[in-house]
């Protein structure tokens, strides 16, 4: 494997929205987070991930970008952005931007002159299709529809995809009468990437924000970018006669392209950073994705987030257990071995706190916060850490569906009613996996509004703000934040560095129920065990250890290479 610079680096994601208010408002800024880049420092933080903050009508939370070369005026401004990232370089630090190119806003310069001359140069920017027939019905959502009427809906439509967010992926252009693929939300036009042209635009502002000394972007949705073509229908998988998109892009091909040229034409003359947001991708392409000339420097393990994900809908989702967590995590180790690097995450903005999802049901503490970020954090791999995470910030609680901002979480709560849940069962359901469990403010104090801002915040606070936050932590030596500062410090450590960051990793004890455990060999050979239980366990070392690098309780019992491991211990042993 070829080295690079950000091989030995430690990522953190800021959900800009929700992570410090500087003015009150509400919302947080980018002078926010530049006020927080010495927490972060302090912390061990190398690269930085900003969710978007480009221009929006905030539609899907900025993920609809109506401007690509300015920033949100609730945010910040342009000065404010050239600030942070000469305030990151100061303190060696990189400034990612999130890359969100499968679609603009409907908002966009380009959509609006779609709008006005579809035949015209920037009509090509888009997917846009005749309407079938004078008669075609088109509404946000087909969950009310009966089945005969739903059949009658879709043999109007282009094709019978479903979007990400529910009902069909065609809409009406306006004035027109033709219609625009969304494989997301309506006011999220996807691009044409069959275009050249369009194409040549997206390459020019990657450039131009590299240019203003980025070290790189996260990859939003990529894999989204190649269409089966020609457009056409697959069988209907629910009632409403559409069919989900993956039927689509299991057929599409050629992806490998664009993304090449991409690479080529942005990255790689920067020697920028880049992380992909893939799914879907086959065994046989990792090396085109993530080798030493790959697409991208890395991709995500979601691995663990989409398993005992159910066609019908999240609430019919089968939870993970500690068994299933470490299967996925192995699996995902496994597949890559040293073809390349993953980015491994316990959580994001797309999904609940990991500590909700990961850890048993009323096993949430301490400890076992702690386990869960030592047996992720000494995967091989980038670890990646989601703002609040470091602090085990937890699911927020829903009192009601009023409560909720999300759209996707209110779609899924529909499709919840819809298949029989009372409503009381659909939100307990919809509330597991809602995206607005990572999304509510940081926990910074116990004060009011946990110290994020001096207004009303824009979404809920979680009440358990004054039990869990940065303040407390700080200076408590046994709390989570301060257990992931060791993780970090030992993954730098000169000593130990080279075998976490390139050593092989090999599972041990994989039966063994409720315990994760593997090694980390390079020049060094470290074992990382975690009991992932309650009740007490014990393992059979093949030797003796050398020395405890890290251990989330005061103390280990230990006899003729026995080692007794309590409830939710967690150890990183030099042998």
């Amino acid at each position: 494997m070829i080295k690079k610079w950000w091989h030995d680096k430690v990522a953190y994601q800021i959900y800009p929205k929700s992570f410090y208010d500087s003015n009150g408002d509400g919302i947080g800024d980018i002078p926010g987070i530049i006020s927080k880049l010495d927490y972060l420092k302090d912390l061990g933080v190398d690269i930085i991930w900003l969710s978007p903050c480009y221009q929006s009508p905030l539609a899907d939370q900025g993920y609809d970008i109506s401007d690509y070369y300015n920033i949100d005026p609730r945010f910040g401004t342009m000065e404010d952005m050239e600030q942070l990232i000469a305030e990151a370089k100061k303190r060696n630090m990189y400034i990612l931007m999130d890359l969100v190119v499968n679609h603009c806003s409907d908002e966009h310069e380009w959509f609006r002159k779609a709008c006005e001359n579809p035949d015209g140069k920037y009509g090509n920017f888009f997917y846009l299709r005749d309407k079938k027939s004078s008669g075609a019905r088109l509404q946000d959502s087909l969950c009310e529809l009966g089945e005969n009427e739903s059949n009658s809906y879709t043999s109007e439509l282009p094709t019978n995809w479903r979007s990400y967010f529910g009902g069909s992926v065609w809409e009406d252009l306006p004035g027109t009468d033709k219609q625009y693929l969304h494989l997301f939300h309506k006011k999220q036009p996807d691009l044409n990437w069959e275009n050249p042209e369009l194409r040549e635009e997206v390459y020019k502002n990657i450039n131009w924000w590299l240019d203003k000394g980025l070290g790189g972007f996260r990859i939003d949705a990529i894999i989204n970018i190649k269409k089966a073509l020609p457009l056409h229908s697959y069988a209907p998988d629910r009632e409403d006669g559409l069919c989900s998109i993956y039927a689509m892009l299991e057929e599409a091909k050629g992806i490998g392209e664009f993304l090449g040229e991409m690479r080529d034409r942005t990255f790689k003359k920067y020697d920028a950073f880049s992380v992909g947001e893939v799914f879907n991708e086959k065994p046989e392409e990792l090396p085109d994705f993530i080798g030493d000339n790959g697409y991208f420097s890395s991709m995500f393990d979601f691995n663990e987030t989409i398993f005992g994900g159910s066609a019908k809908g999240w609430y019919d989702a089968k939870p993970i257990t500690p068994d299933d967590y470490k299967k996925c995590c192995f699996e995902a180790q496994a597949k890559v071995g040293d073809i390349g690097f993953l980015s491994n995450i316990i959580e994001n903005h797309d999904e609940p706190r990991g500590v909700s999802r990961y850890i048993p049901e009323g096993d949430c503490c301490t400890e076992s916060k702690k386990m869960l970020a030592a047996l992720n954090f000494m995967l091989r791999g980038l670890p990646f850490i989601y703002q609040g995470q470091e602090l085990g910030m937890e699911n927020t609680t829903f009192t009601s569906i009023e409560d909720v901002d999300d759209i996707s979480t209110l779609n899924e709560y529909q499709i919840a009613l819809n298949a029989g849940l009372t409503p009381t069962a659909a939100l307990e359901a919809v509330s597991k996996f809602s995206r607005d469990n990572a999304r509510t403010p940081m926990q910074w104090t116990d004060g009011i509004n946990a110290g994020f801002t001096t207004g009303t915040p824009w979404l809920k606070v979680n009440q358990n703000y004054t039990s869990i936050n940065a303040e407390a932590q700080l200076t408590d030596p046994d709390s989570v934040l301060n257990f992931y500062k060791k993780l970090i410090a030992l993954r730098k450590d000169p000593v130990y560095s080279e075998t976490i960051v390139y050593g092989a990793l090999e599972p041990v004890w994989e039966d063994q129920h409720n315990l994760m455990a593997y090694y980390r060999k390079g020049d060094k050979t470290l074992l990382v065990v975690g009991n992932y239980q309650k009740e007490v366990q014990e393992v059979a070392l093949p030797s003796a250890y050398k020395k405890v690098l890290l251990n989330n309780l005061e103390d280990i019992a230990s006899e003729n290479n026995i080692i007794r491991l309590y409830g939710y211990q967690v150890l990183i042993l030099e042998m």
